[in-house]
């Protein structure tokens, strides 16, 4: 589990991810740029670089203590819940699982998180277009990253990071073979799109749409 910091620096100065440092580093150097040419853009350029240093914010979170969940892979708002195989890039079985989808907004935290236990089975990459991710169409057609795991309680489940009509960046943190703890980071998506899962055979879901997801923490389903 991690160290969680409850000082009250992180809320100023929140911590965030090292693939974010760049984009900061850039956004600065234009916000002073635009400065030294029109000093009336210097609160325009001060909001700019401040947002695109807490897109990429990192927070702690503090995962289930029960091993026997699945929890959300992402921040955001439950867009979909519908029946459907899982995606063929990743399984030849056609039996109907139920398939949650978490839309993130570009204000939403956009580091993704393992939803259970398990061991990375089969992660794949595949291009596509940069349809609205909060579209259907978009598990299909939009530019993806597609994982398989075994979870430690034996079940197959899956989850897709989507990229979206902003999203143009897919990030994955991890390879096949690797086992991943309840709630431990395995990618990010930049600027703002969809992370999908698709429960384990026989596994319902027991959120709704329009709730509201915490990454790591908030439960979706019990195994």
């Amino acid at each position: 589990m991690e160290k969680v910091d409850l000082s009250f620096a992180r809320y100023l100065c929140p911590t965030i991810h090292r693939e974010g440092w760049r984009f900061v580093a850039i956004a600065a150097v234009l916000w002073l740029l635009l400065t030294a040419l029109w000093h009336p853009l210097f609160f325009p350029g001060l909001v700019l670089t401040t947002w695109v240093y807490l897109f990429f914010r990192d927070p702690d979170r503090v995962p289930p203590t029960d091993p026997h969940v699945v929890v959300s892979p992402a921040d955001g708002i439950v867009c979909m819940i519908v029946q459907t195989p899982f995606p063929s890039e990743v399984s030849a079985d056609t039996t109907p699982v139920w398939r949650v989808s978490v839309f993130m907004s570009v204000f939403n935290v956009h580091v993704n998180r393992t939803p259970a236990d398990g061991t990375v089975a089969k992660a794949c990459y595949v291009p596509g277009k940069f349809f609205n991710a909060s579209l259907d169409k978009a598990s299909a057609d939009n530019e993806r990253y597609l994982y398989l795991m075994r979870t430690d309680d034996d079940k197959w489940l899956a989850f897709v990071q989507i990229a979206g009509l902003v999203a143009r960046r897919i990030v994955c943190f991890v390879r096949e073979g690797q086992r991943l703890a309840l709630g431990e980071r395995f990618g990010l998506i930049r600027f703002g799109s969809r992370v999908d899962v698709y429960l384990p055979q026989g596994v319902s879901p027991i959120v709704e749409v329009g709730q509201t997801m915490t990454a790591g923490e908030t439960v979706i389903a019990h195994i």
